[in-house]
Order: structure tokens, then C-alpha cells, then sequence
């Protein structure tokens, strides 16, 4: 066709938009000259986001609140942080509108144990992949493992009090991935053609256990961070109140099953990017002030 530029591109749609993947989507989408929208829920949240992204306010529980955001719109990346009972109306208010959507799922699928413990979240996943899949849009599935960003809601705390940090399953291996790489790969697929029908397992490039990745964010750190291993109770008991019991027992069940087993290692981000993901310890390096007082 020739000339299409990329500001002839329809707008993409962030869903998730100030959360740890959708907020890099939406840098990653601008940086590369493309038209972005992004959903909230809280019309204070649009302060947040870059002035050039066009904000609507909408919410997954209220399909119909997604029309004015999907008008227009090319594609859409999908996050859902929501209870499943919406999920058939709004994959029906996408189809309606657009012609691609990537979707933020989890590797449950994935033969390794660590991935095999029974999940709620595995349930609504593979619910909402089935009612893309339906749709005939072109769609890409995008199953992140391991976090990096996860230590800083386990361990942050403790470290940045100048605490041993205590935890459960120290030996359990994972590939922690960076929230960066799952966003590049995220603004990848949505902007490119070659992915549709993608499924894509993002890991780490290193298997680390629990106390290994401690030892690596004390390497940034300069210092050195005792680690101490916490029974499984413990853990129920520190994160009750917090935390859904179900979740709780699924990180232990997890953890459990990984010790002693390698981390599942994909190359997909390398893949996807033409570069090596980031490393754990450049995860770590890049965010230290977080570990450190006063964050």
C-alpha cells in the first residue's frame, strides 16, 4: 500500500493503564510514535500519564462505559483485573470495535510444576482466552512467569528496614522477568504484524532461587541481606487479612513444587525483541532507591 505512516495508525487501547505492565505499554506505544488510549477507572489516575495519551474513564464491570474508549480504536491490550462475570460482554464490546487485542495472561499451561499448581487466576485466564479465540480477532497471548517487580512487595519492606528477610521455600527456583521486557513485547505484538496467533511464555534469562535473588538485590545494594527461611504457617499467618487464602496457598504450593527444579526458561522475549531480556541484577540495580530508606 506505501505511505501509512504510523500516525495514520488507529489509536491502541491500554487496559490496566497505571498498572505495573499497562503504565511501560503505554511509554513503549508513544515512543514509538503510535496514537494511545488508555482506560482507568479514577478519572484522578490521568495524571499520571503522559500528556499526550487521550484518557477515558471506564470500568470492566460496566461493558457498555468501554464504548466511547473502543470508537475508532485499532487494537487493544487487554488486563483484566476484574471478577469474570463482565468477561463475555466486554470481549463482545471489543470484537465489536476492533481488529486486534493482546491479552495479559499467565503460564499455566506451561509444563514445568512451579506453573502446575491448581490457580484460580489459571480458571479466569483460560475463560477469557476461549472467548477471544471465538471471536476470530487477531489476538495474541502474552503469559509472563516470575515478576522481578514481585520483591518489591515481599522484600522492599524488610530490606529497606535493615531486617533479615524472612521467607518461605529460600531454595524455590524461579526466571524472574522484568516488568520492562513483558511491556516491550506487549507494545511489540499490538504494533506489528508476524504475531497473531502468538502464544508467548515470558521468562527471565536465569534460574535464581528465592535467596539467590535476595543476594543479588544486596549486590546492588552494596551490602550484604540475611535470609531466613519461614515456615509455611508463618507465611499464612503474616499475609492473612491481606492476601486471598487462595493465593496464598498457591505461591506455597508453587514454591514447594519448584525447589530443586531449574526455572522454565523461554526465549521468547530475545525472540520477540532482537535482544537479551534484562537480567535479574539489572532489574535490581535499576530500581535500588526503592530498596533503600525513605522510598
Amino acid at each position: 500500500m506505501g505511505g501509512m505512516n504510523q500516525t495514520d495508525m488507529p489509536p491502541v487501547l491500554v487496559t490496566g493503564a497505571t498498572g505495573r505492565v499497562g503504565r511501560v505499554v503505554i511509554d513503549e506505544l508513544l515512543d514509538a510514535g503510535l496514537p494511545v488510549r488508555a482506560l482507568t477507572r479514577r478519572a484522578e489516575a490521568a495524571a499520571t500519564l503522559p500528556a499526550k495519551v487521550e484518557v477515558f474513564i471506564g470500568d470492566l464491570t460496566a461493558p457498555e462505559s468501554l464504548d466511547p474508549a473502543l470508537s475508532g480504536a485499532g487494537a487493544v491490550f487487554l488486563v483484566w483485573t476484574a471478577p469474570p462475570r463482565t468477561a463475555a460482554a466486554v470481549v463482545e464490546r471489543l470484537a465489536a470495535h476492533v481488529r486486534r487485542i493482546v491479552f495479559l495472561s499467565s503460564p499455566y499451561r506451561t509444563p514445568h510444576p512451579f506453573f502446575q499448581q491448581p490457580n484460580p487466576m489459571a480458571v479466569l485466564h483460560a475463560g477469557l482466552e476461549r472467548l477471544i479465540a471465538a471471536t476470530g480477532l487477531e489476538s495474541t497471548i502474552i503469559r509472563p512467569g516470575m515478576f522481578a517487580s514481585n520483591s518489591l512487595a515481599w522484600w522492599a519492606p524488610a530490606i529497606r528496614a535493615g531486617e533479615v528477610v524472612r521467607w518461605p521455600y529460600g531454595a524455590a527456583e524461579s526466571a524472574p522477568v522484568d516488568d520492562r521486557d513483558i511491556a516491550a513485547v506487549a507494545a511489540r505484538t499490538l504494533r506489528q504484524d508476524g504475531h497473531v496467533g502468538g502464544d508467548y511464555v515470558l521468562t527471565g534469562p536465569e534460574s535464581l532461587t528465592q535467596a539467590e535473588q535476595v543476594d543479588v538485590i544486596g549486590g546492588a545494594l552494596g551490602r550484604r541481606i540475611a535470609f531466613e527461611e519461614m515456615t509455611p504457617d508463618e507465611f499464612r499467618r503474616l499475609w492473612e487479612g491481606t492476601v486471598p487464602s487462595s493465593a496464598v496457598d498457591m505461591l506455597l504450593a508453587a514454591w514447594s513444587a519448584a525447589v530443586g527444579q531449574p526455572a522454565y526458561i523461554t526465549t521468547a522475549v530475545a525472540d520477540i525483541l532482537g535482544r537479551a531480556p534484562r537480567t535479574f541484577r539489572q532489574w535490581a540495580d535499576d530500581h535500588a532507591s526503592a530498596f533503600t530508606e525513605g522510598s
